[in-house]
């Protein structure tokens, strides 16, 4: 007997043998579903994929080939349930045809309910292991580089950019659009270098009004101002040993940058009021999302403290130029946050996958964090439907159809070529290798035109996906 209920789906015209079934399976402690036809069963699996499917292979309006196909399409592989087809018509044939077709076990009636039963466990309990195994990938994911997810070459040499300015002292200039995660990457560099016992500290040079930036900054005397009723320590000081973050540097007034460069050049900061000068330690990481070569060329940014800051140069790629990331993203954020809201939430579905990887994310990983917590509060099933996601993503999708190419690259001579006409199988062969050739080999995209998906692909080709690509689902 199961230790929990556990959802399974079973599909079966014949009511006397799905009731002794359903029977069987409640009194293990099963959660059972019973449906007659394939339409309901569709209509099941829309609300919420169960952990076990059993289905009959002959049913009123279709068979249990068609259920198993389906659900081989739209369920990402590393989440799918385990799959029984059961018929009291069986052969050899059918048993690999189902089988191959994605089927866990392939029984034939007269049902022996001992071994039906001991069947459902085992398919259960391998589907138990799938997912620990998943739980262990996204664990090895989750771990990341200082908090920072990617596994895309870009996000790679930026990783180890990090690792190489890190162990230098000289300031750290990082470039990158909004969302990108430039603070989490100063983080990293202060956590990698010989500071990262000294203190972090990070201040938004746009959010500090103007007439207290530099008592921010530099400190103050006591009755230096009206209200500064004792002495305070500004964020150099308070970074003393460490590393101090200025992010949206480009919004620092011009006066405050001279100040700023003579603490860069010797290390010399004067509180306001003080008469002495006082010495610090701290190395200085700046941000921006503006270009500030342009900022130097109006007029507004100083051209020496520019040159000063770029000493080291870290670019934040945007996440439409590292695409690759954004599931590996999506289901890191999905995970904590279901955790953080209480909710089971699995994944998402492969609908839902789809229209993420389809949208560029102009607020780049903070708009994609968003969008999951969006889909997470709303999500009340084990799935994320595209429901959940915000109408922009499907109008995105709408907009920017699959490509195309250009039918007159193919030539029907070279599909044809040979002393005879090639059979239905080798012609597909051909097509979908002139495909790839058109895409320069990239799969995705080969999959994304034939309308099919990339294990689909694979199967056509004759080809084993590598482990990669066996960890990916299906676009």
């Amino acid at each position: 007997m199961i230790k929990k209920a556990v959802p399974i789906l079973v599909v079966e015209d014949d009511e006397a043998l799905a009731r002794l079934i359903s029977d069987e399976l409640e009194a293990e402690g099963w959660q059972v579903t019973l449906v007659t036809n394939l339409e309901a069963a569709r209509q099941v699996l829309f609300q919420e994929m169960p952990e076990v499917i059993v289905t009959d292979l002959r049913l009123p309006d279709g068979n249990g080939m068609q259920l198993l196909e389906e659900v081989v399409q739209h369920a990402p592989e590393d989440s799918r349930p385990g799959m029984i087809v059961i018929t009291a018509f069986g052969s050899v044939r059918q048993a690999v045809e189902a089988l191959q077709a994605g089927a866990d076990d392939f029984l034939t009636k007269p049902l022996d309910l001992d071994h039906f039963l001991l069947a459902v466990r085992r398919v259960y309990e391998h589907r138990c292991l799938k997912d620990e195994l998943q739980q262990f990938r996204r664990l090895s994911q989750a771990q990341g580089f200082h908090g920072i997810y990617g596994q895309s070459r870009l996000m790679r040499q930026l990783f180890d950019q990090i690792k190489v300015i890190a162990r230098a002292q000289g300031p750290v200039l990082i470039n990158g659009e909004s969302g990108t995660g430039k603070e989490l990457v100063a983080k990293a560099v202060h956590a990698e270098s010989e500071r990262n016992q000294g203190p972090f500290l990070a201040v938004n040079c746009a959010g500090i009004p103007q007439e207290l930036l530099e008592s921010e900054f530099f400190g103050h005397a006591a009755g230096s101002f009206t209200g500064a009723r004792k002495a305070r320590k500004g964020l150099l000081q308070q970074a003393h040993g460490g590393t101090l973050l200025l992010d949206e540097i480009a919004e620092m007034p011009m006066a405050l940058q001279a100040k700023l460069l003579r603490a860069l050049q010797d290390g010399s900061i004067r509180p306001v009021g003080q008469d002495t000068e006082e010495q610090v330690d701290v190395r200085i990481i700046a941000a921006t999302h503006r270009d500030l070569k342009q900022k130097v060329a109006e007029g507004s940014f100083r051209e020496d403290l520019f040159y000063r800051l770029e000493t080291f140069t870290l670019t934040v790629p945007a996440l439409r130029a590292r695409q690759e990331d954004t599931e590996l993203l999506a289901q890191q954020f999905l995970q904590q946050l279901a955790v953080a809201q209480g909710k089971s939430i699995k994944g998402f579905s492969e609908a839902a996958l789809d229209v993420i990887r389809g949208y560029s994310f102009p607020g780049n990983v903070r708009e994609l964090q968003n969008i999951v917590e969006r889909a997470v509060t709303f999500c009340e099933q084990a799935w994320v439907q595209v429901s959940h996601l915000p109408e922009r993503l499907s109008n995105a999708a709408i907009s920017n159809p699959v490509e195309t190419i250009n039918a007159t690259s193919f030539d029907e001579h070279d599909l044809l070529a040979g002393p005879v006409l090639p059979t239905l199988d080798e012609l597909q062969r051909r097509y979908v290798n002139k495909v790839l050739e058109e895409v320069g080999g990239n799969k995705r995209r080969a999959a994304a035109l034939l309308g099919i998906g990339r294990r689909t692909l694979y199967r056509w080709l004759d080809e084993t996906p590598s482990e990669e690509s066996a960890s990916v689902s299906e676009p």
